[in-house]
This record gives C-alpha cells, structure tokens and sequence, in this order.
C-alpha cells in the first residue's frame, strides 16, 4: 500500500505548482497524470516531424522583473523559482477588432486608454476609473453572490460597444458562461491582460513545463504519468485515497483534484445530484498554419499582421456561445507568436486561429467523416479571417487542427468544456472532506492564474493545519 501526505489529480500547471508547493514544504506528495505527457491543456505533441503547443496562446499577468505584490510575483515565491528562469518574450502589441474598429493594446496600459479616449472620448474618464477601480481590487476571487460582469460594465460605462470591447479578450482567454463572464473573475482577467499584460517563454510551453517539473522532482515530489484515476476512495466520510485504471490504490489525508468540477464528484460518486447549469458547454476550433516566412511580412496598411495576438469578432456586437452549427467563425482568437519580442530568427512562423465549436457535431463522427470536417472548418475559419489580415493560406507549409473532441481526450472535460463547468467552486471545496479543486474549476485562469489556484488551495487545505512556513527566496 502506497500512502501520500496529499496526492494531485492532473499535472497540468495547478498540480505541477501545487504539487512543488507541498514538497517543499515537507510533504510526501505524488502527482498522478493519466497520459505521458504532462501540461493538461499547455501541453505539446509532435506532427508532421514539428512540436507544437496546444492552448499556449499567450502567457497573461506579465510584470517586469522585481515587481512586488502581482500574481506571477506570488507564484515565483512560492515555488523558489528565479524570474529570468521563465525566459520570458514581452508582446510588442495585441489588437482587439470589433464593430469595423481595431484597437490596440499592449503592456503599457496607457495605449489602451489612449485607443478608448480616441474611440469613446466621452467614455475615457469611466474607462479610467474603471481600471483604477480594478487595479485596487483583491487578488483573490470572491465568495460572494455572483454578478454579471457585462451587467456592471454597462453600468459603470454606458457604452455596448466598450463593454464587448473588454469582454472580447477575458470570454476567450477564459469565460465558462455564455455571452459574459463573472464580476469578478472579469477583475481579475482585466489585470492579467490589460494592466499587467502577455509575454510568451521563449521556447514555448516546453521549457517552461520542463521547469515545472525539475523543481518538483528537486523538491522531492513523484510525478507519476500514465497513472490515470478512475475512482476516488471513501473511508468514514472522507476522501481517503484513489484507485488507478491498472489497480492500484493509493492513499492519502488529502487529495486535490484538477480534473473539473463535474469530473471530480464523478470519479467520486458524487455527480448524480449536480444541476444542470454545472455542466460546461463551450469549446473550441483551432487551426495552426507554419507558414513559409513570418506573419508581419504579409501584411499591408489596411491589414496589418504585427499583432501578437488578435480577438476578433466580426459581428457588431459579441456573440459568445455554444454554436448551432459545428463551429462558429464570427468571432475568435488569433495568435501570431513570432510578433513577440525577440523571437528566434531560425523560428517558423506560425498562424493559429482559435473559434468556438459545438461539442456534440464533433464528438461521435466516423474517422473520414471527421477528418473531412476539421479538414473543413480548419479551411473555413483561416477563410474568415482574411476580413481583416492578409490571407495565410498560399504560404502554408503545413496544417493542423484540434477539435472539442481532441480538448476531450486530453482534459476529460465534458463536452469539450475548454474552461470547464460556469459554476466555479471559489473555496476550492467539495461535498467530500478532504477532497478540494484546483485550476480552472477552482477560478483562476491562465497558466499563471492555475499556479495561483495550486499553491493557494494547497496551502490552505493540505498545509495549513501543519502550520507549515512560508517559503523565501
């Protein structure tokens, strides 16, 4: 019988941090991945003889190099990692078009309340106190009765057209509900993307989860792949331990889970009573374009491609929704990385784009069917974009493309639910003692916002009764 002091549930970037959060803090800790590879959805694969990373858009909550009192500065403490160790590539500039406008935006606030005083003069003193409003706002999220963040924007600025502007870019880079998002989940994606900002590692999310998982071997903690979890143990009332697909069982006094809400209390026997509104219902298309030279040099001055990352809809207003049909090409992400700064001059340029998809017309279709289809749709969305950038597709070398039924296989989320369930379970709880959430269904997102959901539910559920210190460094 193996026994843990706390054994994590998915090493994506909540287990990794929460799992070195524990082992450095003494803890006998184990890390159980059911598939090879580690990361969860900021993972990478290989095809076509490239590695590419999957959901690794861009990395949120940039901040210079000693900045105090920020969520990345929070993570790097706690995990004893160095600032230069990320290698971190700032964005030159991302843009967000909408309604005909495109308005740029990049890690100097300023620009963007430039762009808004440019747009919405009339607006540019709410917009202002709106991101001071935010900027002195708690870190942590809320147990508080949950308010519509577009219901709040259109209060505080009384302009449709500036609240889709701004929840463009945090419904994409991390909403669960349709059409909105949280109060205050939108704070804190608001000061991930616009007051603090993106960055990309160099190297990609490879390096990074390479760092992730030395400092946790370093720390003294197990990352176990191929361990896949099938059913949460119960003893007295409590989580006491799980059983693996190959029998195993191993025990533990806690066990945190980045499996998803729904998933968790499934693998606990516990989902048959959730409502219905617990279940996720968005996913996502992408297409990934290597192109034969990098993006910007295709653009021109009615579209240019200097962005790093663009959020587009090409509705007037936003729609954010499961589709009627397998996918939905008014509205998306793209992502150009070799816009960043200092890229490596031997990389290949790279053009992704990212729209939303309806689980269910993927999930069930016979192998030619469903190559035909991404095939399709892959061809339909890189169509769509050349509403407002250069056409990609004659200077493509290769092309691959997932779907909500990849997103499954790969995080066991139902439906393909890319941000999990929209019922988000902020005190990391669960109806089991000694079973708690962490990652996406906890409320953070984002890989720096996952680390943040680790450490944090770590250290309250699994180190705070042991009084366990805080780590310098």
């Amino acid at each position: 019988m193996s026994r843990f002091d706390t054994l994590v549930i998915g090493a994506g970037f909540s287990g990794l941090a929460a799992g070195i959060r524990l082992a450095l803090a003494g803890q006998r800790v184990a890390v159980l991945e059911r598939h090879y590879l580690w990361g969860g959805l900021n993972s990478f694969y290989k095809r076509g003889g490239r590695l590419f990373d999957t959901g690794l858009h861009a990395l949120t909550n940039f901040v210079p190099k000693g900045t105090r009192g920020t969520p990345l500065a929070r993570v790097l403490r706690q995990l004893r990692i160095g600032w230069d160790e990320l290698a971190l590539r700032e964005q030159r500039h991302s843009e967000i078009v909408l309604g005909g406008e495109r308005v740029r935006f990049s890690n100097d606030f300023g620009l963007l309340a430039s762009e808004v005083e440019r747009l919405r003069p009339e607006r540019a003193a709410a917009f202002r106190a709106l991101a001071e409003e935010i900027r002195g706002a708690p870190l942590e999220l809320q147990e508080q009765h949950p308010l519509s963040a577009r219901r709040e924007l259109d209060r505080r600025l009384g302009d449709p057209f500036l609240t889709d502007l701004l929840l463009l870019p945090c419904c994409y880079y991390g909403s669960a509900q349709e059409h909105d998002v949280e109060w205050d989940q939108f704070q804190i994606l608001f000061r991930s993307i616009f007051l603090e900002g993106l960055s990309l590692p160099s190297g990609g999310v490879r390096p990074l989860l390479r760092l992730f998982t030395e400092r946790l071997e370093n720390a003294g903690g197990e990352l176990q792949t191929k361990s896949e979890v099938t059913r949460i143990l119960e003893r007295d009332g409590r989580a006491a331990g799980v059983e693996l697909a190959d029998g195993r069982q191993l025990f533990a006094e806690t066990i945190l889970s980045s499996a998803g809400y729904v998933e968790t209390l499934r693998l606990a026997g516990r989902a048959q009573d959730l409502p219905a509104a617990a279940h996720g219902q968005l996913s996502f298309l992408e297409t990934i374009s290597v192109l034969d030279r990098w993006p910007h040099l295709l653009g021109r001055p009615d579209r240019p491609m200097d962005a790093g990352v663009i959020f587009f809809s090409t509705a007037a207003r936003l729609r954010y929704a499961r589709p009627s049909a397998p996918c939905d090409l008014q509205s998306g992400v793209i992502s150009m990385p070799t816009n960043f700064k200092d890229t490596p001059a031997d990389q290949e340029g790279l053009f992704r784009v990212t729209v939303l998809a309806d689980h269910a017309a993927w999930i069930d279709q016979p192998p030619d069917h469903y190559r035909a289809e991404k095939a399709r749709w892959s061809e339909a969305a890189l169509a769509a974009s050349e509403d407002f950038c250069a056409a990609v597709r004659p200077y493509e070398v290769f092309r691959d493309a997932f779907t909500p039924r990849t997103i499954q296989h790969f995080t066991r989320h139902e439906q393909g639910a890319i941000y999990g369930s929209p019922l988000k379970q902020k005190s990391g709880r669960t109806p089991l003692p000694g079973l708690f959430l962490i990652g996406t269904d906890q409320g953070f997102l984002g890989i720096v916002g996952a680390c943040v959901s680790g450490i944090a539910m770590a250290n309250l559920h699994a180190l705070k009764r042991a009084g366990a210190p805080e780590p310098t460094g």
